[in-house]
């Protein structure tokens, strides 16, 4: 099967990487050149860090890289047999691109997407195949974390579903099916959690490393929910908790106001430098936003 994954950010990188470490021949598609140059070297990176742990051999990496072809425009998508969006987390554009593959992919293609929290129904709904729209939800980093959370929509043909199970399986990943309905489980769960986290911050409960801790040692997670949110990004936790906030109409979905400011201010996380800690290239270390250091 030829697979086409449209995006090539941290998402869409990995969905790449590991359909094609398993053999599947993949598009990687992006409007901009240099981010499918820049996802290729991550790639390669990656794959050279499975290399030096004996996880994979040279060849397998050679061979996947080799199975990768970059694309600025949607060519590839005729041959398809899946497409996998993962474009940045926002209902309009995906609606614009599931138009855009509506009308170039060929009969029989499945339409996947790595949304965490839009409508699968919605998306499909703009399209003249719903029963072939799906969700498939990959965590990150997509070449480590084992769980894909697939999503029926409202029209999500059966034989569709058991299709993306198999994949993922073939993925050595661990396939879990659940409903349309906000955030599924993963963020209806997690993101109320993180919003928790960060009211208890915002109104002066325990300090930002306290918080960490306690979620750390006392319920065994192998990060707090504070840097869990810098890891995801603040402005990806904002945006899921809108839509959960709009889905529900339930107040304890809103956003925390420090949440709405940070995005604002554009500390983001990982992705820019600092959210509730400070992020240096290349560094394990973690530490404290001055912002939070009293």
């Amino acid at each position: 099967m030829i697979v086409s994954v449209i995006g090539a950010g941290t998402m869409g990188n990995g969905i790449a990487h590991v359909f094609a470490q398993h053999g599947f021949t993949v598009n990687l598609i992006d409007v901009s050149a240099a981010q499918l140059e820049k996802a290729i070297a991550t790639i390669g990176k990656n794959l050279d860090r499975q290399v030096s742990k004996a996880a994979i051999t040279e060849e397998i990496k050679n061979n996947t890289l080799a199975n990768i072809t970059t694309h600025t425009g949607f060519e590839g998508i005729g041959n398809s047999g899946l497409v996998v969006e993962a474009a940045t987390e926002n209902t309009e554009l995906k609606l614009n691109i599931f138009k855009q593959i509506d009308a170039v992919a060929p009969a029989g293609c499945i339409l996947a997407t790595n949304t965490s929290s839009i409508s699968i129904t919605k998306i499909a709904s703009v399209t003249g195949r719903p029963e072939s729209v799906i969700g498939m939800h990959f965590m990150n980093p997509v070449p480590v974390m084992k769980l894909v959370e697939i999503i029926n929509g409202y029209a999500t043909d059966k034989k569709v579903t058991e299709t993306i199970v198999a994949l993922s399986k073939q993925l050595n990943k661990v396939p879990c099916v659940v409903n349309d309905y906000p955030g599924f489980i993963a963020n209806r769960i997690l993101m109320p959690m993180i919003n928790e986290a960060i009211y208890s911050l915002y109104e002066g409960v325990a300090g930002l490393e306290e918080i960490d801790t306690v979620m750390k040692l006392g319920m065994a997670h192998p990060m707090g929910p504070l840097q869990l949110a810098d890891f995801i990004g603040l402005d990806v936790c904002h945006a899921i908790l809108k839509v959960l906030h709009d889905g529900f109409g339930n107040p304890k979905y809103a956003p925390c106001p420090l949440l709405t400011n940070m995005v604002t201010a554009k500390k983001l996380g990982v992705k820019s430098g600092e959210g509730f800690y400070v992020h240096t290239p290349g560094s394990k270390e973690l530490t404290v936003s001055p912002a939070f250091i009293k």
